[in-house]
């Protein structure tokens, strides 16, 4: 309890900006502080600011005595439909995006503790998920599908916030350690999903849709390596073990294992190159193992073939694949005072053909990234960052993905972009 309400309070803050919420590798941000962002989210080894233990704790050694405080516009655009449209308004066109806006904020502070030593905090979004489908006249509001026609809104809201204090080490001069405590803080609501046929598919009906925002608190460990293997050549390697969250009991009806929502592990490795004085080329691999965890990586079959209800042991979830994301990013500066940056990112696609229809509500489905960024020094000691993302617009077809109407198919879409600007002042 006395850990719930320190994450608490310290998340407060944070979450005090509205519609803090994003999704874009799966449920992950394609990247942690400005200036990553605007690579891509290339970070592993190329540590720039204090969000670097956001990536890679090891980082934090190597960015000396600095504060750093940022914000997000995240604009994402989610739409899905029930085709064919044979049974309007079951069937049909649905948008998504009723709440289109949300703002992500991000701090670090480092302080360097000798040479040597470095301790900080990098506070950030780990991810997200909304869909808001706008209410009206029964039956055409949210989609009736899931509201049994009342035209209340529907969708969901998964908001997620990490505290990380963290110590990095030096073991010489050019390779470093660090290990990173996440606190994590989670809230969540689910609104509309009151047809009587999903709500009798419940292990709990009463814990099921419309009980207002559940939190939910935990923590996990990040560990990372960082080394100069020449003056051009940088390495790093991070671990983030699953981060074991307490459970949203309002919601125990909906999510496997009676309300059960870790945020699960995720590790990678990078490389940064010093082409040239002016160029640096970097690149990251990172794994998202969405499957270890049951809510969001079992399948809809554990329902409808298996006979799991929502909310049971080794209940359905959305049905997301394990994601391994590659990432492109380069810095060139431009002048003493003008760096710019830019950076792609690929995927495979996490949500399978079969899985569409509860994704409806968590449209997760972008593959690809492009970006764009800068920083200008203000003066020696201060700094201004941009960083730009788009989310190229992907569609999913389902296939079989309706299981009591075959024939009948969710398909799901969105695309995205983020615009996020962050001062930074060295001391």
């Amino acid at each position: 309890m006395k850990l719930k309400k320190l994450i608490g309070a310290l998340a407060a803050v944070t979450l005090a900006a509205p519609g803090v919420a994003l999704a874009t590798n799966g449920y992950f941000s394609h990247g942690y502080g400005i200036k990553a962002k605007g690579m891509a989210g290339v970070s592993i080894a190329l540590p720039q600011d204090a969000l670097a233990a956001a990536n890679n704790p090891a980082g934090m050694a190597f960015v000396g005595d600095r504060l750093d405080v940022g914000v997000d516009w995240f604009r994402p655009i989610r739409d899905s439909e029930l085709a064919p449209n044979v049974m309007p308004p079951i069937t049909g066109d649905f948008d998504g995006s009723d709440k289109k806006n949300f703002f992500v904020p991000e701090f670090g502070y480092n302080k360097m503790l000798g040479w040597n030593m470095a301790l900080g905090v990098s506070v950030y979004g780990n991810g997200g998920m909304n869909t808001t489908y706008a209410n009206g006249p029964a039956p055409f509001g949210g989609i009736p599908f899931f509201n049994g026609g009342t035209g209340q809104r529907t969708g969901i809201n998964l908001e997620q916030l990490f505290i990380a204090p963290t110590f990095a080490y030096k073991i010489n001069k050019n390779h470093a350690v660090g290990v990173s405590l996440n606190l994590a803080y989670q809230r969540f609501r689910a609104d509309g999903l009151g047809n009587p046929m999903l709500v009798g598919m419940s292990s709990s009906p009463t814990n099921f849709t419309d009980k207002g925002v559940d939190t939910s608190t935990g923590w996990g460990v990040k560990i990372g390596y960082t080394g100069n293997l020449t003056d051009a050549v940088t390495v790093g390697a991070t671990y983030q073990s699953r981060t074991w969250m307490s459970k949203f009991s309002d919601y125990k009806g909906l999510f496997a294992n009676q309300g059960e929502f870790d945020i699960p592990e995720n590790y990678g490795i990078g490389i940064a190159v010093k082409a040239t004085p002016k160029l640096t080329i970097a690149a990251d691999i990172q794994q998202i193992n969405y499957s270890d965890v049951d809510s969001v990586g079992n399948s809809v079959f554990n329902l409808f073939a298996a006979g799991n209800p929502l909310g049971s042991d080794n209940g359905p979830g959305f049905g997301w694949r394990d994601m391994t994301v590659f990432k492109l990013g380069v810095s060139y500066a431009w002048s003493e005072k003008l760096t710019l940056r830019a950076g792609a990112s690929t995927t495979r696609q996490p949500i399978p053909k079969d899985e569409t229809l509860f994704n409806m509500l968590a449209p997760g489905v972008i593959e690809n990234h492009l970006t764009l960024g800068a920083t200008w020094a203000v003066s020696p000691s201060s700094e201004l960052s941009v960083a730009y993302m788009h989310g190229f617009n992907k569609k999913v077809k389902g296939s079989g993905s309706v299981p009591m109407v075959p024939g009948l198919e969710a398909n799901i879409k969105m695309y995205q972009d983020s615009l996020g600007i962050a001062y930074g002042l060295k001391f």
